[in-house]
């Protein structure tokens, strides 16, 4: 079995401008932050981003690598609304899809089975129809009902945070839901996974090992990875630190915790926290 073990700047070197990326977790919880860091300081730029999206968005937004998003929220879960993105969204040029949740998972699910789209009753009777005209309708051919034709969201690569993982792939969550990641790697055509640690043997109740090697590319070892999102049980989210991000000027926090590389930026956080 391939040693799939890489750097984050292994995984960015083979990601290219307006490539589609589907980010894993939900909100503020198990992102792939620091991959995502590793793209804010890479030249990448025009983006489309697939997410149910939390700081991931903001920080991709602020610093304008987006050029198209795909979500069904951008949340911080105890912050409302990540105040970046609504900064962006508010001021400049976004290209947008907005989906409701169970449209953006169904999208996915289509993907992932190779599908050209899935019906689905999410969305009707929403102003999600008319905020995205280029979605259809389908009649189901066998009682007439009416449902939307949700499009598969083909991915280029997704970018998942794992609690564990072993060097050939093989990953676990160990919190309380899974959050669709295994939906985005099976929708990608290369799938990155970075986790709080590498080990010999993955071991737990069977459906914790969400991801098989078969669905990974690559692993990358990343000790608080996810931070300031939670990534429990190995911590929770960094409340105060996320309010410190949702409050700050953007190009603040770029100086203070974004210039020196994921080990500036964890010793960055580390010396703030004191």
């Amino acid at each position: 079995m391939r040693d799939k073990r890489m750097t984050s700047a292994e995984v960015v070197a083979t990601l290219t401008d307006g490539m589609t990326i589907g980010i894993g977790g939900w909100g503020s919880r198990r992102k792939p932050m620091a991959l995502v860091r590793a793209i804010l300081d890479s030249p990448l730029k025009d983006l489309t981003i697939v997410s149910y999206g939390g700081p991931d968005v903001g920080l991709l937004a602020a610093a304008g690598k987006i050029r198209r998003l795909v979500f069904g929220f951008v949340s911080l879960d105890t912050v409302a609304y990540d105040p970046h993105f609504q900064r962006v969204r508010q001021t400049e040029k976004l290209d947008t899809m907005e989906l409701d949740e169970g449209m953006l998972q169904t999208g996915l699910l289509a993907a992932s089975h190779r599908l050209p789209f899935l019906p689905t009753r999410a969305g009707l009777g929403s102003d999600v129809m008319r905020l995205n005209p280029e979605l259809r309708t389908v009649r189901d051919p066998y009682g007439d009902e009416e449902l939307v034709a949700m499009p598969a969201l083909r991915l280029d690569v997704a970018l998942v945070h794992m609690n564990r993982a072993d060097k050939h792939g093989n990953a676990q969550y160990l919190g309380p839901d899974p959050y669709f990641d295994d939906l985005f790697c099976m929708a990608a055509q290369r799938r990155y996974v970075s986790t709080e640690r590498i080990v010999d043997a993955l071991a737990g109740p069977v459906q914790t090992l969400l991801l098989n090697r078969m669905m990974v590319d690559g692993v990358v070892e990343t000790p608080r990875g996810a931070h300031f999102t939670s990534c429990v049980p190995d911590y929770p989210r960094d409340e105060a630190f996320q309010r410190l991000y949702a409050t700050e000027p953007y190009e603040s926090f770029v100086d203070r915790f974004l210039a020196g590389g994921e080990r500036g930026y964890q010793e960055a956080v580390a010396e703030w926290r004191k």
